[in-house]
């Protein structure tokens, strides 16, 4: 998806550092909970937000393990432990379990990376609940106008 990488778009977390790990609570093996997130350095003429986290390390292919679209242009945080039945900041769309919910790091065996990517986009999507990302993408083709990744990393043995 082309991106306008120079916007100055910041995506940061309290739990961790780029290219940290991710405590234990946010992922399966502890609470499950969602990670906070803070975004800074919003683009001029940003309508609205796309959020996505993917293990990209999965043998089978990525897994996506939450998307929130139609996130409002105003908001600069995403807070810790979402409800997970509804979000209350944006449309949650369905993960790669098939559901609308946070997923936390659960990888199989050894480490893995988590890719926390946010989009600022010029409109709104206006997509039913429970879109797939890849649905999600196709539609904010041609309305990104920043883009930020924080990545961090957890493993099991």
């Amino acid at each position: 998806m082309p991106t306008n990488k120079s916007s100055g778009l910041i995506l940061t977390s309290s739990a961790f550092k780029e290219g940290g790990n991710i405590p234990r609570e946010y992922t399966c093996d502890g609470e499950n909970k969602s990670i906070p997130l803070e975004i800074a350095g919003v683009p001029s003429g940003t309508a609205s937000f796309v959020l996505t986290l993917e293990d990209p390390d999965v043998p089978s292919g990525t897994f996506d393990h939450w998307i929130l679209y139609d996130i409002p242009a105003e908001t600069r945080s995403i807070a810790e432990e979402m409800p997970k039945t509804t979000a209350t900041t944006g449309i949650p769309g369905k993960n790669s379990a098939g559901t609308t919910e946070y997923v936390g790091p659960c990888p199989p065996t050894g480490t893995h990376r988590y890719i926390f990517t946010l989009y600022a986009l010029d409109s709104k999507l206006s997509l039913p609940p429970a879109s797939a990302k890849s649905d999600v993408l196709q539609a904010a083709q041609g309305h990104v106008i920043g883009e930020a990744r924080l990545m961090g990393r957890y493993g099991r043995l």
